[in-house]
Formats: C-alpha cells, structure tokens, sequence
C-alpha cells in the first residue's frame, strides 16, 4: 500500500526538534526586530508597531518561534492588523503547527470571521471559495521555505516571483518527494503471450497508434502514475491522477519547440489533482487541462493536444489487438505489483484524501464519468449510463457524437457519428450496426462497409469532482 506521510507530524517535528539544519535557519528561534527596535534580539514590542512592519518576519516568528512569549505577542500583533493576506499563510500552519491551545485557531476564525473547527481539509476549502484574499507579498517565500524542509527539490517549482495561473496559495504537499512516485520511461514491453502475471479481467490502460498496440496494467501505472514513452512514432505521455481517476493521454510534441517534453510527479497537488512537471523547464502543469501553470511556461498559450486511450479488460484488449504488447513487471522499480496493492482502499472509499469543493452534487464526488475531450465541445457521461452495455447517441457542441462502452470495465470510446444511428451487437463488444450493415470498433475510428469510417474522439475516465472542478459550466449528462 503507498503510504502518505503525515504532513503535521512530519514537518512539526523537524521544525520544534531541530533536527534538520536548514530549516532551522529558515525559521527564527527568536522574534525578529521590529522598526523602531534597537535592542538586538529585543523580543517582539507588545505594542502594534507602526505600518510598515515586516509581516513576513512576524508571521513566522507567530508561527514558529521556540519562544512561546514572543509567539504569543506575535500572534496577537497579526490578529490585531486585522487584514486578511495573512489567512493562507495560518491555514497553512493548521496543517503543520501544533495548537494545543487553539490560538492559532482562534486567530484564524477571527480574521475569517469563520466558525470552522480545527479541521485543515475545511479550511483549505474555504480559502478555494475566497478568491478574493490575496496573500502578502512574502507567501510564496513562506511556503516554499516550509516544503524545502520536506524537499529541497521542490524550490526548482516555486520560488519569489514564479509565474503562475493558479493560486499558490491552495498548492499543497501530497505526501511524496518530487518523483517520489516515479514515472516510467520507455518501459520495456513484452509480447502478450509472455505476460502470464495479468487476468483476464483486470483492467489496462489500451494505446494503439499507427498500427502499434500497448497495453499498460493499472495495477503497474497505480505505482507510477505516468509513463513517457513513443508510441506508433507518436512520443506521449499518460499521466495518471490517480485522485482524480483520470488517465490521459498527451502527444507530448508542441510546435516551435525542439524536443517533446517529458514529465514526471511533482509531489504538488492543486484541487487534489496531481501538478506534473515537465523536465525541460520544471514548470508546473495541471495534469487534468494539460497546461502549464507554474513556472517559466506559465501564461503562455501552451496546451498538450489530448489522444485517444480506453481502459478496458486485458481480455478484451488482447482479443482486439492479438498483435498487442504489454508492460513487463520488470519496471526497474521494487514495488508490489500485484492489483490493488496500491490505492484499493482509496478507490473503494467514497471520501476525497485532498481539499477540494465540489458545487455540482447531481453525481456523488467519485462517481466515475467518460469525458469527451474534443476541444470546444467537451462533454461529459456518467458511467452508469453505459451499464451492462450501451450504445449512446449525443451532441456535443454541433457535433453528432456515439458513444460504445461498458461501464463493468469501465470503457468507453467516442466517435463522430456522421448522422447515422448504431446499435450494439449482442455478445461481441466489437461490433456494431447500422442500417443492418456491420462496423468495426476500432482504436482509430469506426469502420463499415466499403472503406467508410467515423473517426475516434479523444477522452477518458475520471472522477466526477475533478470534472466539475477544472471543466466547471461544461455540459455533462448524468441520466
């Protein structure tokens, strides 16, 4: 089972023990000096010092100061500026800092003018619902300076002054180092009839392009959550969330840029939803949009083209593509491969690990939804919809779309229709019809008689919330 670290327990301790040097030097054991101040280490004035004061400085020392009178007075002096830019920086603590005595709580409550208990998730939660707070000009400093006690890696990410079009302030630390979760690249493949070690009817990650088929076990991807890898030609990269449910597939080539990118985990989660990074410029990407979002590439007009991947049985797969590859457990990696070993208590649970608000409750927030991801006309589908087997018709935008899938395997491929009515056939998952001729479904398109064919639409799986979070006012069909 991958473990997630605690976080309080984790940063606390190196914190109050002392045990790491340089967070030691990050964090003062003393107060700071004040304006006005010319005493030296003069503890903090009980007085409200004039504007201008180094919040930056007193905030930490409020925070994390070894001496509990100046924290205190710190602490009061923050409450008393009553100005709310200090709100991220305290919820930030509420994951870290003990407060036996609920006065980093009561402080919090007081500049919110919020009654929430101790309770970092709910908090992180109302901070997504207050855009309007715009933390003081040191925060990101701050926050970097506390998660370099758990990775110096992670000041490559953020750092003074990083380019971003998400809030810093909700990025949050998941529980692993930077590519603590390490993804794979150009894995080595075996022939289907080497890989003994897969069942019949666990499920695979199923690629084809330009006639090369790969298979990529969830049960491997649940450890890794990313493959970069060439595939028909094409170099992509699926990244997995696996909070969010969601494997995409990029084609990890943009125009004017020399090479393809490749990406790894960063360890950073936004909206419980994995930030990659690519390895060219350590920017942060939000793996469910395909944009980067921190970092040097921020703000600009970059945006990974999505292709089409289907999760399906190994039967299935292997019965469509006899000619198919699969990944060998010998990843390089000394990890429980077996299915479920990973994340199964997660994926059977209903709750989220990770702050998030959802607004659309039609779905519960894990129910699991096929997304169509066709530029402007994305669109999304229950799951459920496609029980025991379903054909389903549909428009999205202007365009007449079908959808083949079954949700007992969770798959689901999308094609342009052309106007023409399909209907399933009974006990074959790889045929359907139309005006009594038969088609073909393929990775590439539907095909029927005479040549003709509908081509595949990209999409994927994916948790409800994510959807409703990161594609929010898109349509979506739940019944």
């Amino acid at each position: 089972m991958l473990r997630v670290i605690r976080f309080a327990l984790l940063v606390a301790g190196l914190l109050l023990s002392g045990n790491v040097s340089d967070l030691g030097a990050q964090f003062p054991a003393q107060g700071p000096r004040l304006p006005g101040d010319t005493s030296g280490n003069a503890p903090l004035r009980r007085s409200v010092p004039r504007p201008g004061a180094d919040i930056a400085a007193t905030l930490r020392t409020a925070l994390f100061s070894r001496n509990w009178a100046d924290r205190d007075r710190a602490l009061s002096f923050v409450v008393k500026r009553n100005k709310k830019d200090v709100i991220p920086a305290l919820i930030t603590a509420l994951r870290v800092v003990p407060d036996s005595d609920g006065r980093l709580l009561d402080a919090l409550q007081q500049l919110a003018g919020a009654k929430i208990p101790s309770d970092w998730k709910a908090w992180m939660e109302w901070l997504e619902e207050h855009p309007e707070i715009r933390p003081y000009r040191e925060f990101v400093s701050f926050k970097v300076d506390l998660l370099a006690g758990i990775d110096s890696s992670f000041r490559s990410f953020l750092y003074p002054g990083v380019r971003h079009e998400i809030r810093v302030e909700e990025i949050v630390w998941g529980g692993v180092k930077k590519d603590g979760i390490p993804a794979l690249v150009n894995a080595q493949q075996i022939p289907a009839g080497e890989a003994t070690y897969l069942t019949d009817r666990e499920l695979v990650f199923g690629v084809s392009i330009n006639g090369d088929s790969r298979a990529y076990p969830l049960r491997i991807l649940d450890w890794h959550e990313m493959f970069n890898d060439v595939v028909g030609g094409v170099p992509v990269s699926l990244a997995y969330c696996t909070l969010c449910g969601s494997g995409i597939l990029f084609d990890t080539r943009v125009r004017d840029r020399p090479k393809p990118f490749a990406f790894g985990s960063s360890g950073l989660l936004y909206r419980s939803n994995k930030l990659m990074y690519d390895t060219q410029t350590k920017s942060l990407w939000n793996q469910f949009t395909g944009r980067p979002v921190v970092g040097k590439l921020a703000k600009s007009d970059i945006e990974l083209k999505i292709l089409p991947v289907v999760i399906t049985s190994w039967q299935d797969w292997l019965a469509a593509h006899p000619d198919t590859t699969a990944l060998s457990l010998d990843t390089g990696f000394d990890r429980d491969y077996r299915p479920g070993r990973a994340y199964a208590e997660y994926f059977a649970s209903p709750d989220l690990m990770f702050p998030v608000v959802v607004r659309d409750r039609r779905l519960a927030p894990k129910d699991r939804i096929f997304v169509l991801r066709d530029g402007a006309n994305e669109m999304a589908w229950a799951l459920s919809l496609f029980r025991g087997g379903a054909v389903i018709h549909d428009k999205a935008g202007p365009r007449d779309v079908v959808l083949i899938g079954n949700a007992q395997t969770e798959t689901v491929r999308a094609y342009e229709s052309g106007g023409r009515t399909f209907v399933a056939t009974e006990n074959d998952p790889s045929r359907v019809t139309s005006d009594g001729t038969q088609w073909t479904v393929t990775e590439a398109s539907l095909t029927g008689p005479g040549g003709q064919s509908l081509a595949r639409l990209p999409g994927h799986v994916a948790y409800w919330f994510a959807w409703q979070s990161y594609k929010a006012g898109k349509p979506a069909r739940v019944e």
